[in-house]
């Protein structure tokens, strides 16, 4: 069998570190030998299994860690996000079926919004859809309006996967708390960027993903509080304690233990050079390119990531001319899915149609370099006036960032 291989440009740039990750080399040093050598089932009484079994608790340990858990029984390894983010709301729908209501945002992951729409259809749950701002922050009136005590579960992200704004978690558990609702954050972009100590937190539910920490894909976590009412999804064995049936993906587990060491070990890292280098890039672009604008609030927002919506031109075209210069970022628009929209969350903050089909998001990483971010600010303005001097609807005395209203209903 021959598995087609696809070259990379001789000078590849990689800042699409939101949609996934490189493996960190550590991390797959670690997983390696659990595919030959400690390949026992970790559920066997022998030792082959007690080995591996031995090697994700230790992982179970670094990931409560990361997350400043009280306990290392909080952690539940799933699939992904995805699965944890369903995992939670289901489980507690479940365990309180007398309460039909769910809050959530306008501007969360589809692994929430997708199975919320599901219950709302379905099964005849009332969904309160919390709406933001023009630079994505939430509406704390509304969201306090929303809840009530037949509120089952809030389902907040911790930050947002397109701008990198951040929402204020602590706050909001608070608040749900009071009226007896079940807290969950989808924190798969915010875990291994903001300190978090979980043990001293109103959170009762955390979602993360290890291929966006430089672990592998197909490994994630649920964090769930000590004493919290739990229905598993997956029915069977007795593994994860019996909240997770199947037996265990221990080298993807161990990856992403290894992998949450790391984030630990390089948070500070991330809040300083990476945070540099994303600035570096953001005003040296709007210093070059006229009409452009940052997305979602540039004061709270992930140290790694940049969204600029280029005005009166699309965001597919900027990327494809990017990845001609060995350069990997992404658009907020949904084109590629066959939409002619733009993405729900450049919507939700009324970011004008002419912008937010060119919004495009750089996001870093540790691996970053300074001479890659140098390549970036040299093509980027040069492609940005190539797509507009093909477009009819660029106008040369709109070439000055400027406020904007919403323009969506």
């Amino acid at each position: 069998m021959t598995i087609p291989n696809t070259a990379l440009p001789n000078r590849g740039v990689y800042l699409d570190n939101n949609a996934t990750t490189r493996v960190d080399p550590d991390v797959l040093a670690e997983m390696l030998p659990l595919f030959t050598e400690h390949f026992g089932n970790p559920s066997s009484m022998h030792a082959f299994g007690a080995a591996v079994g031995g090697k994700i608790e230790w992982a179970r340990k670094q990931v409560q860690a990361l997350l400043g858990a009280a306990h290392d029984s909080e952690i539940i390894f799933t699939s992904g996000g995805t699965e944890s983010d369903n995992t939670a709301i289901l489980s507690i729908i479940e365990a309180y079926p007398k309460k039909r209501e769910i809050v959530t945002s306008v501007v969360e992951h589809p692994a929430v919004l997708a199975l919320c729409d599901y219950l709302e259809k379905k099964r005849d749950y009332k969904i309160h859809r919390i709406p933001v701002d023009n630079k994505g922050n939430l509406d704390i009136d509304a969201y306090r309006a929303a809840l009530s005590d037949q509120v089952a579960i809030v389902s907040i992200m911790w930050a947002n996967n397109e701008t990198g704004t951040i929402f204020p978690i602590e706050e909001l558990a608070q608040m749900a708390k009071a009226v007896g609702a079940v807290f969950h954050t989808d924190a798969v972009q915010a875990v291994g960027k903001i300190p978090m100590k979980l043990a001293d937190s109103a959170v009762d539910m955390l979602s993360l993903s290890g291929h966006k920490l430089h672990a592998p894909k197909g490994i994630g976590a649920l964090y769930v509080k000590r004493g919290l009412r739990f229905r598993p999804m997956l029915r069977g064995g007795h593994q994860e304690r019996s909240r997770r049936a199947g037996t265990e993906n221990a080298p993807a587990i161990v990856g992403l233990g290894a992998a949450a060491h790391l984030a630990l070990t390089h948070m500070g890292e991330e809040n300083t050079r990476v945070k540099a280098q994303r600035d570096r890039l953001e005003q040296a672009i709007l210093a070059a390119v006229p009409a452009c604008f940052v997305t979602g609030n540039p004061d709270n927002r992930l140290p790694n990531t940049c969204n600029i919506a280029f005005e009166y031109i699309e965001g597919e075209a900027i990327l494809l001319l990017l990845n001609e210069q060995g350069i990997a970022a992404s658009s907020g628009s949904a084109c590629t899915s066959g939409s002619l929209e733009p993405s729900h969350v450049m919507r939700a903050m009324g970011v004008p149609y002419t912008a937010a089909h060119g919004a495009t998001r750089f996001s870093l990483s540790r691996d970053t370099t300074d001479a890659e971010i140098d390549h970036v600010i040299a093509v980027v303005p040069d492609i940005i006036a190539r797509l507009r001097s093909l477009s009819p609807y660029w106008e040369q005395d709109a070439a000055k960032p400027k406020e904007f209203a919403p323009v969506y209903s």
